[in-house]
Parts: C-alpha cells; sequence; structure tokens
C-alpha cells in the first residue's frame, strides 16, 4: 500500500497542499455519504502524489482554500475516475472549477474499454482486487476502520500510473485531443439539486402521466423527502421509486390496502401509511385548475423526411462504431442524431455549430454524416 498520511488541520492541508503544488500530476478520489443520509456531504478526501497519499478529514477542515487552489492550478493534472459525481460534490461543497482534468473512465471510452469501472482496470493493470463493499459503507462515521483506510488508499494509489498507460495508448491512435474535450466538458459540469419543487420533474415517467397522477405523486414525493429530511436518510431508504409509482397509480384509500398490493410493507405503513393517504387524498380534491402539469419540451415534428435521416444516421453510427472502434451511443448519442436530422448540416462548418456537438465529433464522424445526409464534404 502506498504511504499515506492523514490531514486534520487547516495547517497540514496547507502544507501538503503547498508540496503537491510542486507536482506534474495528482491523484483525487471523494467518498461521501449518499448511501447513508439525506444530504450528503464529502465524508473523506484522497490525494496521491508520485511518492505519497494523503487522507483530508474535511470534518476537520475550516480553510479549505489550498486545496481549492491546488484544484484550479491549470499547470497540475488532476487524475479522477469518473469524476461526474466528484465535480459535482466539489462545486456544490467548495465552489471550485477542476482545472486541467484528466478522467480515466472517460478516457477509457475511446479506447473502447468495455469494463471500465476502476476496480476493473486496477486487476487487469496492476493486479490488484478491490472490494465493493466500501462503495456502500458509511464514510461519515469516525474512527475509519483500518480496511476502510486501505480502501481509500488503494483508490489513489495507482491513478498516476493508470494515467499514464491510458494517456500512452490515446496518443498512439490519435485520441488525447478528443478525451480532453471531454474531460474539459466534464469539469464543466455543474451540481443541481434534486430536492427542488416540483419534485416530479426529477422522477422517471412523470412526463408520460395525467395531471391528476402528477399531482399524487408530487404530495407523495414531498411526504418522502420530509420524513427522508426529518430522520436524515437518503429518499431511497424511506420508501422506493417504484412504491411511489404503485401509491400514484392505484391511489389507494386505506392504509391496508396499501400493504394489499404492496406498496408499501407492514412497517412502511405503520410509519407513513397515514401520511400517504392524506397525500392522496389532498391531491384527489384538487379542483382542475389547480392540478400541475409536466413542463413540456417542443420538438420538431419528424416529418418522413426527418424519420428517414434518423434512420440512416443510425445505421451510420452503427458501421462507424465497429470500424472506429468505440461504443455506438458514446460516439454520437440519439439526442444529437436527431439534432442533425432536424437540422439537416450541409457543411461541416454548419454541423460544428451545431448544440451539443463535440469537436472531435466532427472530426470523426463529420465526412461521413454529409455523406449520410446526401451532401458532399
Amino acid at each position: 500500500m502506498l504511504n499515506f498520511k492523514f490531514v486534520e488541520s487547516d495547517g497540514e492541508l496547507e502544507t501538503i497542499c503547498k508540496g503537491l503544488g510542486r507536482e506534474k500530476i495528482i491523484g483525487v478520489d471523494l467518498e461521501a455519504d449518499s448511501m447513508h443520509c439525506f444530504k450528503e456531504k464529502i465524508c473523506l478526501i484522497q490525494i496521491a502524489g508520485k511518492d505519497q497519499a494523503f487522507l483530508v478529514d474535511p470534518f476537520l477542515i475550516n480553510d479549505f482554500s489550498p486545496f481549492v487552489t491546488l484544484l484550479e492550478n491549470q499547470d497540475i493534472i488532476k487524475i479522477f475516475h469518473g469524476a461526474d459525481f466528484d465535480v459535482r460534490s466539489l462545486d456544490r461543497e467548495l465552489g471550485c472549477r477542476i482545472e486541467n482534468l484528466f478522467d480515466t473512465e472517460i478516457a477509457c471510452r475511446f479506447l473502447n474499454v468495455r469494463e471500465r469501472g476502476l476496480g476493473a482496470l486496477l486487476k487487469e493493470h496492476f493486479d490488484v482486487f478491490v472490494d465493493k463493499k466500501f462503495q456502500k459503507v458509511d464514510w461519515s462515521r469516525r474512527p475509519l476502520k483500518d480496511d476502510m483506510i486501505a480502501y481509500s488508499v488503494g483508490d489513489v494509489a495507482h491513478l498516476i500510473e493508470l494515467h499514464d498507460r491510458i494517456k500512452e495508448r490515446l496518443e498512439k491512435i490519435n485520441r488525447l485531443s478528443w478525451a480532453k474535450e471531454e474531460f474539459e466538458a466534464q469539469a464543466s459540469v455543474k451540481y443541481e439539486s434534486n430536492h427542488k419543487l416540483p419534485l416530479f420533474k426529477k422522477f422517471k415517467g412523470a412526463g408520460k402521466m395525467d395531471n391528476r397522477t402528477l399531482a399524487v405523486l408530487e404530495n407523495l414525493l414531498q411526504v418522502r423527502m420530509g420524513m427522508a429530511k426529518k430522520k436524515d436518510l437518503p429518499l431511497f431508504k424511506i420508501i422506493s421509486n417504484q412504491s411511489l409509482l404503485s401509491l400514484a397509480t392505484h391511489r389507494p384509500k386505506a392504509v391496508e390496502t396499501m400493504v394489499s398490493i404492496r406498496a408499501l410493507s407492514k412497517k412502511q405503513a405503520d410509519m407513513y401509511g397515514v401520511l400517504c393517504q392524506e397525500a392522496i387524498s389532498s391531491a384527489l380534491a384538487l379542483s382542475h385548475v389547480e392540478l400541475p402539469s409536466y413542463p413540456k419540451v417542443r420538438m420538431p415534428r419528424k416529418n418522413p423526411q426527418v424519420l428517414e435521416r434518423i434512420n440512416l444516421l443510425k445505421k451510420m453510427r452503427e458501421k462507424l462504431s465497429v470500424s472506429i472502434g468505440m461504443e455506438s451511443g458514446f460516439l454520437i448519442n440519439n439526442n444529437l442524431i436527431s439534432t442533425v436530422a432536424f437540422e439537416n448540416p450541409r457543411t461541416k462548418a454548419v454541423l460544428e455549430n451545431l448544440e451539443n456537438i463535440r469537436n472531435w465529433q466532427v472530426e470523426a464522424l463529420g465526412d461521413e454524416i454529409l455523406k449520410t445526409l446526401g451532401h458532399s464534404s
């Protein structure tokens, strides 16, 4: 295991960040308590330099500015694996943006690596086994157990060497610039709260519900959020989405019925049944004008010509996915295919100005897209 040091004071954080500021590359990872608390928070920050790892306890730190300065230093490569959660968490709690990010998970997509989990990569490259049970432990508890410490150090111990190997492969096939564009996009992601009203906007399938069902669902979602906040538990540990969907769809009028249709367990019914019953009744009592409606996104009408272009572009994508060696959905997703089909760009200049298209996609697919659409490149 890489030599490591605990960082438990502002002074220690400032000292180690000054030292790491002289490095050219560092590995970074975070552990949080999203599986255990209503309002998730960063519980541990792991940083790896060339010869040593540092475990920063954020509960003991008041001034994170040295760490923020380190993350925002454009001269230092910051290696993360699957950085989306980390980027959003750091934006939420520290308001910082990671400069010069290298995401090993995203990089693997450009190499057509199908098993991209950090555990799989560590096993393949370094014959290191990672126990997935630690992804579900409560990282907010103190003191940290020895096996948790070993896991947290292991998460960053090999990131620098993994970066070196992946970068070399990207350079050999001239895709490092492609990956860097995607890293930059990842670094720009911002945190968005899932607790903003109306809650149904974040609920899968709500867009297909009628207004009355939507009202029932919203009331139930608010009941769940209130209980989760009160008990400081994640939403899924109160009532699952599937259970809420069942309640909103069947609208049982009695607590006993909630149990009989298996929307709630007996234990859940004892704790939340009456509240759910009141939520359902309240929604059913709303007048028509009081009912919520799901915000509709106006989409251009898909006429036969557009549908044909979508079909042709998808076939093109499948062929290029094989020849280029990248998963089709990452190469170009369905939403972007629809945009291209609607806009029907006739030149690369028009294509590269379409919303959400990357420069690397224009480089990789531009000629074939124009050809598929019947335009010369």
